[in-house]
């Protein structure tokens, strides 16, 4: 059977299992043990897959990935999270758009809390919607803000989803980690001028009322107690990795330990926030580690059957720039973020695409911030993206769908703005990591 004909069948059986909503990690396994069994020479295949999924999940680059989310469980469970945007509120004061700025600096500040774009997008569209449509705010700028600043959660260390990306692409954790920095400050600084703009522009958009004045005094004490120790725990995780002092795995065990100290320093830390953190780590890292054991032998199946020697071949007879095949590449990324989440779209795509960016010679890094782009991207891309059901999910009563696609269109043409600027200026992404002690 032709290499071609091969992927086409392990692809449709993909994505018919997943249309049937049988969970993805179960998706994987059922496609990759069919394939096992038939390309593998039965039984023996069998237990070659079984010995690669033990290789691929006894592997200490993967420890950050259920550190990192302990830190975020129990920062978000010790009710850290709202203090830190009630303090953040209070600095805003009376400035225009100040609700639509506190939601991406808001976002920006959670991204360091939790490695979901879902949570964060839940989060912030429970806390700040309702108080928006009190204030008249157009839904352009109240949901569109929020569902933009989701995606910070994986653009900013530490990142889950992307120690994810960087142990399935191969490449360095701790890089990566420093790498995807400057691009995710960039994406948070287009999402403010752009709010900036639109209150100069149409300040109906955004209604303004006078909030009761804070002493300074107390924004400092609140900055202070629900900010600043959040920030030296931050600075501490990513800094150690920066500086070499300590290895991505090191870094992420003394940020959920400093997450520790800070619940139990706020009072917050009892049996049952400990319970209810270790039980949402189990659960999100039960899912991750299943879905890189299917992606792992999902990627020797293609390289088994000559599928994705094929593909290397195929795309280097094409007479094209490199260029140009990475942004065809990343157009697929942002169509299957329309209708698949980004693990989902981690687990397909990865295997088949970073050995193709090893032959067109392009920085691996630079190509991994990409694609972390263009998965977000396509997020909250109409007509199907996930943010944007979330987004449904804690939205007023009565708000439509074509409302929320209406609002995330400027910021899905900021997202593509920044996906070029980064294309064009390679060094937003490969700068940090060149300097960086390893």
């Amino acid at each position: 059977m032709d290499w071609w004909l091969i992927l086409i069948i392990i692809l449709l059986s993909l994505f018919t299992l997943m249309f049937i909503r049988v969970p993805v990690a179960f998706a994987f396994l059922i496609v990759n043990i069919v394939a096992t069994f038939i390309f593998w020479n039965g039984e023996e295949g069998l237990k070659l897959l079984v010995n690669s999924i033990e290789s691929s999940l006894t592997t200490f680059t993967l420890v950050p990935i259920p550190l990192f989310i302990l830190m975020g469980e129990i920062m978000f469970h010790s009710g850290v999270a709202p203090k830190m945007l009630n303090t953040l509120d209070k600095w805003l004061g009376n400035i225009p758009g100040r609700l639509s700025l506190l939601a991406v600096s808001g976002g920006t500040l959670l991204s360091t809390l939790t490695a979901s774009t879902m949570a964060t997008t839940a989060m912030l569209g429970s806390t700040l919607v309702p108080e928006m449509e009190k204030k008249k705010y157009d839904r352009r700028m109240s949901i569109g803000p929020i569902l933009a600043s989701g995606g910070l959660a994986v653009m900013i260390p530490p990142s889950a989803l992307g120690v994810l990306l960087a142990s399935l692409g191969k490449i360095s954790v701790g890089q990566f980690l420093i790498a995807i920095i400057v691009p995710g400050l960039v994406m948070a600084l287009l999402f403010i001028v752009y709010i900036i703009t639109i209150v100069k522009l149409r300040p109906d958009f955004t209604p303004r009322y006078t909030v009761a004045p804070v002493s300074m005094p107390e924004r400092l004490k609140d900055t202070m107690m629900y900010i600043l120790p959040l920030s030296i725990i931050i600075l501490l995780v990513i800094g150690s990795i920066f500086l070499g002092i300590a290895s991505p795995t090191e870094a992420a065990a003394m940020g959920a330990l400093g997450s520790f100290i800070l619940a139990a320093v706020y009072r917050q830390m009892n049996l049952k926030i400990l319970i209810k953190s270790l039980a949402g780590t189990l659960k999100l890292t039960a899912m991750i580690l299943m879905i890189v054991a299917g992606s792992i032998a999902f990627s020797q199946i293609l390289s088994f059957t000559g599928i994705a020697s094929n593909l290397v071949a195929l795309v280097s007879s094409f007479e094209l720039p490199s260029i140009a095949i990475v942004i065809m590449m990343l157009l697929i990324i942002v169509f299957l973020g329309m209708f698949m989440e980004s693990l989902s779209i981690m687990m397909v795509s990865v295997p088949i695409y970073f050995p193709l960016a090893e032959v067109l010679d392009v920085n691996l890094l630079w190509f991994a911030v990409l694609l972390l782009i263009a998965i977000e991207i396509g997020q909250i891309t109409p007509p199907f993206g996930l943010g944007l059901f979330v987004m449904k999910g804690v939205a007023p009563e009565g708000t439509t769908m074509m409302e929320i696609y209406r609002a995330s269109t400027p910021f899905i043409i900021l997202l593509f703005v920044l996906l070029a600027i980064v294309m064009m200026v390679p060094s937003i992404a490969t700068w940090l990591p060149q300097i960086m002690h390893t």
